[in-house]
């Protein structure tokens, strides 16, 4: 396996697929690089090279006793790229993946970043507080962790019906798509994924966000019940200077996998320094507002 190794020895799997210019990956909780197969298979066959690694705890990463919050993901996706002398570089990020792409310009600086991609991303903050009304209250994230603590096979199976919105009416999300959210989940360390929902949770991104200073897109579902949009990229949206932004009408978190063809087009798009418009997704950022 191809792997690096940060300063406090935690071993961080890696996969690099073709050859141009170059895109990271940094996937959702609790998952790990294989959730972004459909879009690094499609920009390798567009002439890119690819590259995700399994963040620590997850996959085939080590699960590290420590450094499991967001200044630790951060510093892990700046080892890999500084160990593989990447520049010029696109970083893309779902979810909890998003926060580490945000963390990561804030700590280590855009020098070597060309443009970023926020998908379905946590900042600016999830947890509801007297700065943030609008967020999720503790009991949600403390169920998380009892899922996590608790009967986690199941939970990751119950999970996945809302990642996906397989319980919304008409929803076609194949019994494979939700089989493999509970496969990767389950590679994950119950001790990290535990730790990383106080990480996605409690991080407060807005001065990261204000920081961000490279081309930017945001794409998020309408219909995410796991980081509702309003609560997240719209506000996100008015914090990054110059953000392009596509809301997906009814689409849920796993926006990736469920709209993949729609979201592959918008990312070819963007770092191909063209307009990012599927002619299909649209743009609602007024009507959200």
């Amino acid at each position: 396996m191809s792997t690096i190794t940060t300063k406090d020895g935690t071993e961080i799997y890696y996969k690099d697929w073709g050859e141009g210019p170059i895109v990271t990956f940094s996937h959702g909780w609790p998952l790990n690089s294989d959730a972004w197969d459909g879009q690094m298979f499609f920009l390798a066959q567009n002439g890119f090279r690819v590259i995700a690694h399994d963040r620590r705890g997850h996959g085939r990463s080590n699960q590290a006793t420590n450094n499991n919050d967001m200044n630790g993901y951060a510093d892990d996706l700046a080892a890999l790229i500084e160990a593989l002398d990447l520049k010029e570089v696109t970083l893309v990020g779902h979810s909890t993946g998003g926060g580490e792409v945000v963390r990561y310009i804030a700590r280590h600086g855009s020098s070597r970043v060309k443009k970023a991609v926020l998908i379905a991303a946590v900042p600016p903050v999830m947890l509801k507080s007297d700065t943030n009304p609008d967020g999720l209250p503790m009991e949600v994230f403390d169920q998380i962790r009892a899922g996590v603590a608790g009967d986690r096979s199941q939970y990751y199976k119950d999970l996945a019906i809302a990642f996906y919105g397989a319980n919304r009416p008409g929803a076609r999300v194949s019994q494979g798509m939700l089989d493999q959210f509970w496969l990767w989940s389950m590679q994950a360390g119950a001790k990290n994924a535990y730790e990383s929902v106080k990480a996605f949770s409690e991080t407060d991104f807005t001065g990261d966000l204000k920081q961000m200073d490279v081309p930017t897109l945001i794409l998020h579902g309408e219909d995410d019940q796991i980081v509702p949009v309003k609560d997240s990229s719209v506000k996100a949206a008015r914090l990054i200077r110059n953000a392009k932004v596509i809301y997906y009408p009814g689409a849920p978190h796993g926006i990736t996998a469920t709209h993949q063809n729609q979201i592959n087009a918008d990312l070819l798009a963007f770092i191909a320094d063209s307009r990012p418009d599927s002619g299909t997704a649209t743009s609602l950022f007024t009507h959200l507002e």
